[in-house]
């Protein structure tokens, strides 16, 4: 099941790994999204203070309440990434936050000044959150969203505003780094140990269920009808399509278009990948029969509990290191992430450099450049004393 509470705010050198997606750490849905509404809450009783600002950078807020949801967010990061080092991972990272969140913030303004939008983008992605969910609607994603405590409208906007930051990150810093043969081999030869890798497989399945009857059957709450694993002419049909979708592929229809439009399984809408697997992660019985089979090859029909599978090997790794030419766009990869971090970080030092950011006592960015030109502080006190004069209430902390 897809987490919609993972759709919060994170630093910005999460947001450019989940950006460039390394393949040699392959994430399934690890969306990493920024979020930068700048909330301001009223309350009833006018006279109180409900929202604190802790930064201002140009026109927008960073409030309190934000600063504190990514604090939560990145204790429960460090907590799922190394539990026996959750507290050591969030002190190293914890100091950086409010930078994140100004970064971020930048980025966002710098988009409008691009005129960088994500529409388009926006309704692509969602449909394949969508797909992945296995879900055949809008709707059906607004309700699950709604049913983990999640705002479908927040989810989207916070979707929106991760794919503005990627593309100003891919525009204005990715599009200007190069990467060289020599780079290449230089990495290459000083990283082997690392590329030592075991044998494995990659596979990509049909599945012809034999379960869905008998799951229909539990929400419907029916107990007449016989699963399929118990009905002769269910197992029958079952083996009889799975038969005739080998079949098809054998007469040159795609695996993966076949994977799309027929298999029951979770990976349909990826046309089947199941991703790698080394020796030993298989039951003995498909080890031995996929282990031994070429890239590009199909097993027969084979019978699990699950149902019917066709399995594909795309890819047959052997133990060893590899040569450079085959891992090539990994290593390109690999340094052209090198480069970004420091680019990306000089890139923001002069977009702070360019812009008015102010940060309340307390609160530290520590992606401050020493060149930026900042509002005098005393100038906000002032008009806030003009503003409590005219008005008498205030409706938002201003420091």
């Amino acid at each position: 099941m897809y987490n919609f509470l993972e759709t919060r705010t994170r630093t910005l050198k999460q947001v450019v790994v989940s950006m460039l997606s390394f393949s040699m750490k392959r994430t399934l849905l690890s969306l990493l999204v920024v979020s930068l509404t700048g909330l301001t809450v009223f309350a009833a009783d006018k006279d109180s203070v409900v929202e604190e600002i802790i930064s201002r950078v140009n026109n927008q807020i960073i409030t309190r309440s934000e600063y504190l949801r990514e604090k939560d967010q990145l204790k429960q990061e460090a907590q799922q990434q190394d539990p026996a080092n959750a507290d050591r991972i969030y002190m190293d990272r914890e100091r950086d936050i409010l930078r994140g969140l100004i970064d971020q913030q930048l980025l966002l303004e710098k988009a409008k000044d691009l005129g960088i939008t994500a529409d388009t983008d926006l309704v692509k992605r969602l449909d394949e959150i969508r797909k992945q969910m296995n879900l055949t609607s809008m709707d059906e994603l607004e309700k699950a969203a709604q049913a983990q405590g999640v705002s479908f409208e927040d989810f989207k906007q916070n979707l929106r505003n991760q794919i503005i930051t990627q593309k100003v990150i891919s525009d204005q810093v990715g599009s200007k780094i190069q990467v060289t043969k020599d780079e290449e081999q230089q990495f290459y030869d000083s990283h082997k140990d690392e590329l030592m890798q075991p044998e494995q497989i990659r596979l990509s399945e049909i599945l012809v269920s034999t379960q869905k009857p008998a799951a229909a059957n539990e929400k419907t709450g029916g107990g007449d009808k016989p699963a399929a694993d118990d009905d002769p002419q269910a197992l029958a049909a079952a083996e009889a399509k799975a038969k005739d979708l080998f079949a098809q592929i054998q007469k040159g229809a795609k695996f993966e278009d076949v994977a799309k439009k027929n298999s029951d399984g979770p990976t349909a809408s990826q046309g089947g990948d199941l991703g790698y697997f080394k020796r030993g992660a298989l039951a003995k019985e498909l080890e031995d029969k996929t282990f031994a089979m070429k890239p590009g090859e199909v097993s027969d029909v084979i019978r699990t509990r699950q149902g019917y599978v066709l399995l594909k090997v795309t890819e047959h790794t052997e133990a060893g290191i590899p040569p450079l030419k085959d891992i090539e766009p990994k290593v390109q990869e690999a340094l052209y992430m090198q480069k970004l971090d420091p680019a990306l970080r000089e890139y923001l030092t002069k977009l702070r450099e360019e812009a008015f950011i102010v940060v309340k006592p307390g609160y530290m960015d520590t992606g401050a450049s020493v060149n930026q030109t900042n509002p005098i502080e005393t100038s906000i006190k002032e008009a806030s004393a003009r503003n409590l004069k005219s008005k008498k209430k205030k409706k938002l902390g201003v420091f």
